[in-house]
C-alpha cells in the first residue's frame, strides 16, 4: 500500500522563509525558517531550493511543494505587485522548477491565508472564505468550496487597494498610499496606518501594540484610535459581504491579535450591510485564524489537492 502523500509549504516572506511538512491529515512532520535575503533575487532563490533540500532530508522524497508569495503572477508567469521588489518581473514559478526538478505550485500569500483556514481552519466547512491580513500592509484571500479563488487577472480578494467606503462628511483628505492612489483600504487599515492616524488626531508617536496597551489601561486618547479603526474596518469589511458573502471572514496580521475588532466591528457593520436589520444580524462569522502565523506556510502545502474539511477544528472559534 502506497504511504500517504507529504505536503511541502514555503511561505515566501519579506523578512523569512518558512517551510513546513504537513501529512495528509493535516499534521506537521517538519518545520524551518530562514531569514529572507532582502532584495537578491537569485539568493532568495537559493535559499528556498535550501529549505526543499533540507525538508527531503528530514521526510524523504517525493514531497509536493506548494509556495506563498507576495504579489501575483502576472503575464508569462512573472511576478507583479510584490512588495519583495526583486521579485517583480521575474518568472519565479519557472525558475525555481528548473532549479528543483519538480513541478511547483504557487499563490498570492493571502490566498494561502484563506485556503489554509478554509480547509481546517476558523473557516473550516464553510463554503466562502474571505481572509483578510491586517499587518504593515493589508491583503486578502478568497477560498470558495475549500479552493482558492484566482480570478482571470490573478486579483481575486485585492481588498487593500480599494477605496474605504463611505467617507465621512468633512473629515481629513483621505492618506495616500504607495500604489499611487488615496484612500485605499490599506493607507486606513495597516499597524502604520492606525499609528499614523493615532498621531493626526494630536496623539504621541506610538505604534499600534502601545496604543492598545495604553487603551487597555484607560487612556481616552488610544481608545479613540481603535474606535476609529474598529468603524473604518467594519465599512470595509461590509462592503465586502455586500459583494460577496461570505460564511465566514478571518482576520490575521499583528493587529488580528487586538480584542477589539471580533466584537466591536459585529456591532457596528450592520448599518451599512444590505437591508441588514429586516433580515435580523448578519449571518458572516468573524473570527482570528485558528493557525496564527502558521497559516500561510499551512495554505501553501495544501495548494497541492487539500481535503475538503467537513467542519470546524476544536477551538477553532472565538
Amino acid at each position: 500500500m502506497a504511504a500517504a502523500p507529504l505536503h511541502l509549504g514555503i511561505d515566501l516572506g519579506g523578512t523569512k522563509i518558512e517551510a513546513a511538512v504537513l501529512d495528509a491529515a493535516g499534521a506537521l512532520r517538519w518545520r524551518q525558517r530562514v531569514a529572507t535575503p532582502a532584495g537578491r533575487y537569485d539568493d532568495t532563490l537559493a535559499a528556498v531550493a535550501a529549505l526543499v533540500q533540507a525538508a527531503r532530508g528530514a521526510v524523504g522524497t517525493g514531497l509536493t511543494v506548494g509556495i506563498g508569495h507576495p504579489g501575483a503572477l502576472g503575464a508569462a508567469g512573472r511576478v507583479k505587485n510584490a512588495n519583495s521588489t526583486c521579485l517583480n518581473g521575474r518568472p519565479l514559478q519557472h525558475d525555481l522548477q528548473a532549479l528543483l526538478g519538480q513541478p511547483l505550485r504557487l499563490a498570492n500569500d493571502a490566498n494561502c491565508l484563506a485556503l489554509s483556514e478554509a480547509v481546517d481552519g476558523a473557516g473550516a466547512g464553510a463554503g466562502v472564505v474571505f481572509a483578510a491580513i491586517l499587518g504593515t500592509g493589508v491583503g486578502a484571500g478568497i477560498a470558495v468550496d475549500g479552493r482558492v479563488l484566482h480570478g482571470a487577472n490573478g486579483l481575486a480578494g485585492e481588498w487593500g487597494h480599494n477605496p474605504l467606503p463611505w467617507a465621512v462628511a468633512g473629515k481629513a483628505p483621505a492618506p495616500a498610499c504607495y500604489c499611487g492612489q488615496q484612500g485605499c483600504v490599506e493607507a486606513w487599515l495597516s499597524g502604520p496606518a492606525l499609528a499614523a492616524d493615532h498621531r493626526r488626531h494630536g496623539g504621541e508617536a506610538l505604534d499600534a501594540a502601545q496604543i492598545a496597551e495604553r487603551a487597555a489601561a484607560g487612556d481616552a486618547a488610544c481608545a479613540a484610535t481603535l474606535e476609529r479603526h474598529a468603524q473604518r474596518l467594519a465599512r470595509a469589511l461590509a462592503a465586502v459581504v455586500n459583494l460577496l458573502d461570505p460564511d465566514v471572514i478571518v482576520l490575521a496580521g499583528g493587529l488580528s491579535q487586538l480584542p477589539q475588532p471580533y466584537r466591536r466591528v459585529p456591532q457596528l457593520w450592520s448599518r451599512w450591510i444590505f437591508a441588514a436589520g429586516s433580515a435580523g444580524p448578519p449571518r458572516t462569522r468573524l473570527l482570528p485564524a485558528a493557525h496564527g502565523d502558521a497559516s500561510g506556510v499551512r495554505g501553501a502545502a495544501w495548494l497541492w489537492a487539500p481535503p475538503r474539511a467537513a467542519g470546524p477544528p476544536a477551538g477553532g472559534s472565538r
